[in-house]
């Protein structure tokens, strides 16, 4: 089995892949938070717990793939990866065969997981295609017909949004941010709700709008991220949601790389057969 790892500022989302089938499938997922001052122990802990849960040994694991947005937290995942499952993870950073050109000024400033992301797309999805991942950020990511990375957008997300909102503004109390009834709300409530969630499809929309025509064609354009689904259903331009996009493309990348992977340090010589 490969276990891939997708971490982000907010949140890890965890995916474990049956390879031993003709076509790969998703076995279990889980997402849990990022913690960056937490030890290898305490994420090996809470990885073999998850495993368990689901009546999975985590000895099942062959392999591992990690994209990661936090690199503080990088070396500890090794330590996990190594003391737990006796495994040398692959890491999505420079000199991984990715398949798709990076048309960008500096393509190692791009992040690991938006990268990723295209790659699932455009396999997905062909070409031109963006992909909107609604985390921390929210960042938009453009993929040509001809698969190439040409560039993108960041935005700030909508939780932190409506954190800087309420920390700012002495009088408004925190709310629970969902599609209010209306648009023209009737309390604070429904005020906030309102200019927070409407005013965010703004941002996406117009960001949009703009790529779309720079581009000079109908791209595809597929949401993904723990908000997608709260936020696509009024888009004028979404199209897809895909939750599992992240983790799909880090198969996708895991099988264009694979190559026997030594099961750990002490063990280099001896290549790993399983699946």
């Amino acid at each position: 089995m490969l276990l891939a790892v997708d971490v982000g500022n907010t949140n890890t989302v965890l995916g474990l892949y049956r390879l031993a089938e003709e076509k790969p499938a998703l076995a279990a997922h889980w997402r849990v938070t990022t913690h960056r001052t937490q030890t290898a122990d305490e994420y090996g802990v809470l990885f073999v717990n998850l495993f368990e849960m689901n009546g999975l040994a985590t000895n099942l694991v062959k392999h591992i793939i990690i994209s990661s947005v936090v690199p503080p937290i990088d070396s500890t995942l090794r330590q996990v990866c190594e003391n737990y499952f006796h495994i040398q993870p692959l890491f999505v950073e420079p000199g991984i065969k990715t398949g798709m050109p990076v048309l960008v000024d500096n393509p190692t400033e791009l992040g690991a997981d938006r990268l990723v992301n295209a790659i699932a797309a455009y396999e997905r999805y062909g070409g031109p295609c963006i992909v909107v991942d609604f985390g921390t950020a929210t960042t938009f990511d453009v993929v040509s017909a001809k698969g190439e990375y040409i560039g993108g957008a960041i935005a700030p997300g909508l939780g932190i949004s409506a954190d800087a909102l309420f920390s700012r503004a002495a009088r408004l109390a925190r709310v629970d941010v969902k599609r209010p009834a209306k648009v023209i709300g009737t309390n604070t409530v429904t005020h906030l709700q309102s200019g927070l969630y409407y005013g965010y499809i703004g941002l996406v929309d117009g960001i949009l709008e703009r790529m779309v025509a720079e581009l000079g064609t109908q791209p595809r354009v597929i949401a993904t991220g723990g908000l997608a689904r709260q936020i696509a259903e009024d888009s004028r331009f979404i199209a897809e949601i895909d939750d599992m996009l992240t983790l799909d493309g880090l198969l996708i990348l895991f099988e264009r790389n694979r190559i026997a992977r030594p099961r750990s340090r002490t063990d280099q010589g001896r290549a790993d057969q399983g699946a």
